[in-house]
Parts: C-alpha cells; structure tokens; sequence
C-alpha cells in the first residue's frame, strides 16, 4: 500500500481514530478531518483538518484530490440515551445528511477511487426486532423499511445516496453497516457512550457488594464487535468488488444482563442491579452474517470477554487518571 492516500472523515471520533493507526501501518499517508481532535490520545495522521464537515467550503479543504480510499464515519450519533430520547431528532437527520450530501458529491467531482460509508444496524425495522431471542438482522430485511430512530432513516437515506452515486457515476462506494463497536478510546461518559463502556464504568465506579443501574428488565439482546474486528471486516469490504450493504458485526448475542455480568468477573466483583427506566432500542438485536461470510469469507475471530477485559481496564484507567 506504499505511497497510497487515504482520507479520514470524522477521524476524531472512537471508529475514525483506530482507522488512522491502522492506515498508518500499512503505509498510507493519511488525512484526518473532524470538528474535534481525538479525546484520549493524539492522532497518527499525517495531518488533521478540525473543520464542520456539513460546511461545503471545508469539504473542498478536506477532499482536494484524488485520495486512493475515503471513509466516511463523520456523523451526529451517540448511544441509546442520545439516540432514543427524541430530543436531538433534527440534529441527527440533518447534520449527517448535510455531511453524506457533501462528500458523495465531492467525491463524485474529484474522482475519488473508492469512499466507504459506514450505515448502522439501526436501519432494521423495529417489527423484525421485537423478539429478542430471534431477531432479524439480515441485510435484505431492510425493506419495507421501519427503522427505529431518525439515526436509522439518516443512516437508510444516506445508503441510497452512495448507491445511487454507484449506479449513475460509476463510483466504486463500499457500504457496511455496523454493530455496536466497542473498545478502548470510545466514548465512556457524558451521555453519549454505548452499552459496554457505560457498563464497563459503572461497574469500575460501584464497590464490591454495591449496586448499579440498568435501563429496562436488561433481558433486551445485542451483539458487539470489538474495535479490532470492525478494522478488519471494514477494509476487506473497501477493497472488495462488493459494494454492500453488509453487515460487520458479531453474531454472539447476550442480554444486557449477561453483559453485566461478565462485566463483573472481570472486576472481580459481585453487584445488584436495579432495574430502572431508560431509552431502550429495540428489544433484539443480532448481526446475521452469513452474508459477509458468503462475499468475504470474514467472521469474528475474538470471543466478547476478550474486548470486554481490555475495555473494562481501559475504562478503569480513565477513572483512575480522572480521579488523580
């Protein structure tokens, strides 16, 4: 990959950072763009524009050439208490739109060789996600199309704008859509976080024998890959000949329960859960991956406990460097 270019959007973000590094060590010279630089540790890109992506004047910055890979992981997005409140609806539809509508078309204009785009498993129908010991996450159940959230619709409208770009301009877009990623340098606190690294600090801030929190019953299911695995499958699919969509997540499903619990080997600690109410999502959710396995032949290689210890000492670390 020597001498290669590759541009980074939202390269500030918990996704976007790993990106680089991972770039970097296949020897791209890589551009970050992003409104923040990374929060836990410096960037590795060759240079960083800190820039408002839905503004078309710092898109032209940021895509001033024929780049060799763009990824596309800038949006407004945070976990279910974000998400699923209702509250940000409008910021989340048009500030992600506003950035997909910029940089297709200038992608489009600068003949960029392949941009990814990173969807989201939240555009399923929610009536294919009531049970949840067997939900139905596989790609071609997406329509009729009955997303949960405006986060989904965004992410469903936003797919076809990548494909449509494919079929009328000749572009080479790579769509994958994601399932729950998690590990270190993600977001940990503030409202924003996901299931694992808000359970991950909970558990680390709670003393052996306390009590923590849980949105609804917990018996509510998911999946999550590890950050690692999410590096992996989403190379293989940019420079693939399928253009997706497909899903890249982990197909070892647990309840929200489970996950806490697991969580708590992990710490060495026996804690009770309270059962409170909160935003929830859907009730299952599972990545389906026969698809990936078919077009890629790429399935997950680590087991959930091994993200989940290096994230909980991550997320320990934070706590401890916050605290001094």
């Amino acid at each position: 990959m020597l001498g290669k270019t590759a541009l980074v959007c939202g390269a500030g973000g918990f996704i976007g950072s790993h990106l680089v590094r991972h770039l970097k060590r296949e020897g791209f010279r890589v551009r970050g763009v992003d409104l923040k630089l990374p929060e836990y540790e410096p960037s590795e890109a060759d240079e960083f524009i800190v820039g408002d992506l839905r503004r078309r004047d710092v898109c032209e910055q940021a895509v001033d050439g024929a780049f060799d890979e763009v990824y596309q992981l800038a949006a407004d997005m945070g976990g279910a208490g974000y998400i699923f409140s209702g509250e940000h609806d409008a910021d989340i539809v048009h500030n992600s739109a506003m950035i997909n509508l910029n940089l297709a078309d200038l992608c489009r204009e600068r003949q960029v060789g392949r941009l990814f785009y990173s969807s989201s498993a939240c555009i399923y129908p929610a009536h294919n996600q009531i049970d949840p010991d067997n939900p139905n996450c596989a790609e071609a159940s997406a329509y009729p199309a009955a997303p949960d959230s405006e986060y989904g619709w965004e992410k469903l409208f936003s797919e076809r704008l990548f494909l449509s770009y494919n079929r009328n301009y000749g572009m080479r877009n790579r769509i994958a859509r994601y399932h729950n990623v998690f590990g270190p340098s993600g977001t940990w606190d503030g409202g924003r976080e996901k299931a694992p690294a808000a359970i991950c600090r909970k558990v680390a801030m709670t003393p052996n024998g306390g009590e923590i929190e849980i949105w609804g019953d917990g018996e509510q299911t998911r999946s999550f890959l590890y950050i690692d695995e999410c590096i992996e499958g989403t190379l293989l699919l940019m420079r693939s000949d399928f253009e997706g969509p497909v899903n890249i997540g982990s197909d070892e499903m647990v309840t929200i329960n489970q996950l806490v619990d697991m969580v708590c080997v992990i710490a060495g600690k026996r804690l009770h859960k309270r059962h409170v109410t909160g935003p929830l999502g859907v009730r299952g959710r599972n990545s389906d991956n026969r698809l990936v396995e078919q077009v890629l032949g790429w399935r997950p290689s680590r087991g959930l406990v091994e993200g989940l210890e290096k994230t909980y000492a991550w997320v320990e670390g934070q706590l401890l460097r916050k605290a001094a």
